[in-house]
């Protein structure tokens, strides 16, 4: 009777705008189950198999301690996770992040010995672009693919490839075995880069899902920053192949770490009561490869010089792929749902938008160091780590002291894109060679926390904005969104610059050649472009000379951020779209597997009360 008044009542779910049930039954033992999931400590015994009274008491005033994952609603009901296990998918997970998240600065330190090696200068920048390109394309399959299969497996997958990619790019002896390298390490990143939020979404509550978020973004942060540093300084005393094939052993220890921890958590919906067999004959191959197809041709026709033709082509494919998904795809990659959600895709946009203004000053703060404060290259480099320490720090902050509950996040992450663009704003004043050095850092920090909250602040708002059942399709959608940004920041803001500097450039040294360029700045204005270290150089230039290039890169800097900014006001406008709260009573179907249960329980039901 009670199994089956339990089921009875589960019915048709309804979503309600400001709940902080994130989507979920709104029955009277649905509500009762998140509030013993959502209130239950992170920190549990090894023996703790039921809940106490304290375990269900309200919300204490000070946030709790950061505790251990493991208290999440993917778990199975009464499973408690021991410290050990725990543990060990931490910092397995931390580790597959870090070497995920180095290799995309890494590579920059060791491009110019690996060309030489290869003999591969002219294609020197598809070391990162192949890697980029790969990495951004699986992460939407892989949001598809953990609701059909276990999150185990799949990190298991993601590291071997990011291991077995390690190692062919470390034996590679021409460039194209390398990009194969690069290509395998990239499918793997994507997995993990996605993995990492599903299992964050899976194994915490609600309560400590925004801390979570904050200690992944951290470990991205920290790979992101350090990349550079350990790869630059263990490539004289390794070799850069040593530096590639020991990540392979560290990729396969990981993996296995993280799949023989992980709790027993099943695949969502339907495909739950489903063979592995009848998994892999359901899935969308036509729609995830002319998905796969429209990203790599648009983020190619964005690499180095901005190529239309992969472009267009790109948009061909995309058309293909909604006609896929909307007319035969039995199991659509993206479900149109999620296509035609307007809080989801421009929450999308506004995350592209926004983390390709943050590739703007991750990529041109180096620049400034170097072409008008006149520092060495290392010194150059390291600006970064104060702006990645408040990257990590700012989602540390706000998943520790506010985000501890599902549900609407607007207001926070207008503030949080508020505070980031007024902060590349800031960039353009103090980005001169008189400002204090110190203040740059000081801003290029507080640009960094700015970003660490707005990630977090965006993503819970996000979960909050779309159903529980797409949370890993959305979680990999807005992953290739981001994805993106290094492309975009890149390959747009990099046309600013060069741009604005060439003219720059040119009406300075008109005004030393009386006013008609001459043939010999009209080659130094090449090399200055493609060279900041150049323009210190007392060798190469006069100090006239040398004054006209520090004010052409200040103007091109200025010229960059003062744009990025304005992108930035367009990304608030996008994101004050998405709405504060959902629709009201969104009816989400049960799958077919929750009817069947619904149909035992009436079953049951009936034979109980006829005997």
């Amino acid at each position: 009777m009670a199994a089956a008044a339990a089921a009875l009542d589960a019915g048709p779910r309804l979503r309600h705008p400001g709940g902080d049930d994130d989507g979920a039954s709104i029955s009277t033992s649905a509500s009762a189950a998140a509030t013993a999931t959502e209130d239950t400590p992170l920190l549990r015994s090894e023996t703790a198999s039921s809940l106490t009274a304290r375990d269900a008491s309200p919300a204490p005033l000070l946030p709790p301690p950061i505790g251990i994952v493991g208290d999440g609603d993917g778990l199975p009901p009464g499973y408690a996770m021991g410290r050990g296990q725990t543990v060990c998918i931490v910092l397995s997970m931390w580790a597959l992040i870090f070497l995920q998240a180095s290799n995309m600065s890494g590579i920059t330190t060791t491009q110019s010995t690996i060309a030489a090696d290869l003999d591969a200068y002219e294609y020197a920048m598809w070391f990162t672009s192949a890697y980029m390109i790969t990495a951004s394309s699986v992460t939407p399959l892989v949001g598809r693919l953990a609701m059909i299969f276990s999150s185990g497996p799949m990190i298991l997958f993601s590291a071997l490839f990011f291991s077995v990619g390690a190692l062919v790019t470390s034996q590679a002896q021409s460039f194209v075995v390398f990009i194969l390298g690069r290509v395998l390490v990239g499918v793997g990143a994507g997995g993990i880069m996605t993995l990492s939020l599903i299992l964050v979404i899976q194994l915490t509550s609600k309560r400590r899902r925004g801390l979570w978020v904050g200690l992944t973004n951290a470990g991205f942060s920290m790979g992101v920053s350090t990349g550079a540093v350990v790869f630059g300084a263990l490539l004289p005393v390794l070799g850069w192949r040593a530096l590639f094939w020991a990540q392979s052993p560290i990729g396969v220890l990981a993996g296995f770490g993280v799949y023989f921890s992980i709790p027993p958590m099943a695949a969502q919906g339907a495909s739950k009561d489903m063979t592995t067999r009848q998994k892999l004959a359901r899935l969308d191959y036509a729609g995830a490869v002319t998905l796969t197809l429209t990203i790599v041709l648009f983020l190619y026709g964005l690499s180095g010089t901005i190529q239309m033709l992969p472009i267009a082509l790109s948009l061909v494919t995309l058309a293909l792929f909604i006609l896929i998904e909307s007319s035969f795809a039995l199991d659509p990659i993206i479900p149109l749902t999620v296509l035609k959600d307007r809080g989801i895709l421009l929450s999308c946009f506004s995350q592209l938008g926004f983390m390709a203004a943050r590739w703007t000053v991750l990529f041109y703060a180096p620049v400034f160091v170097l072409a008008v404060r006149g520092l060495s290259p290392a010194v150059a480099g390291s600006i970064l780590i104060p702006t990645n320490l408040g990257f990590g720090l700012g989602g540390l902050v706000v998943g520790f002291w506010h985000i501890r509950r599902a549900g609407s996040f607007w207001a926070p992450s207008l503030a949080g894109l508020l505070f980031f663009a007024l902060s590349v704003f800031a960039l353009s004043f103090v980005g001169t060679a008189t400002a204090s050095l110190p203040l740059y850092v000081l801003v290029v920090f507080a640009n960094g926390l700015a970003t660490g909250a707005a990630l977090n602040y965006t993503l819970a708002h996000l979960l909050h904005l779309s159903a529980p059942d797409t949370h890993f399709i959305v979680t990999g959608l807005l992953s290739t969104f981001r994805g993106f940004a290094g492309s975009f920041g890149t390959a747009i803001g990099g046309g600013i610059f060069v741009r604005s500097l060439r003219a720059a450039l040119a009406a300075g040294f008109e005004r030393l050649d009386d006013g008609h360029l001459s043939d010999t700045h009209a080659k130094l204005i090449t090399v200055l472009v493609g060279s900041p270290a150049a323009v210190q150089d007392k060798d190469l230039l006069s100090p006239a000379e040398r004054l006209v290039a520090v004010h052409g890169y200040e103007h091109a800097l200025r010229i960059l951020y003062h744009t990025t900014a304005i992108v930035c006001v367009l990304v608030i406008a996008v994101q004050a779209g998405t709405g504060w709260a959902l629709p009201p009573a969104v009816h989400v179907p049960p799958t077919r597997a929750e009817e069947g249960e619904i149909e035992e329980a009436i079953l049951e039901h009936d034979g109980t009360m006829e005997a």
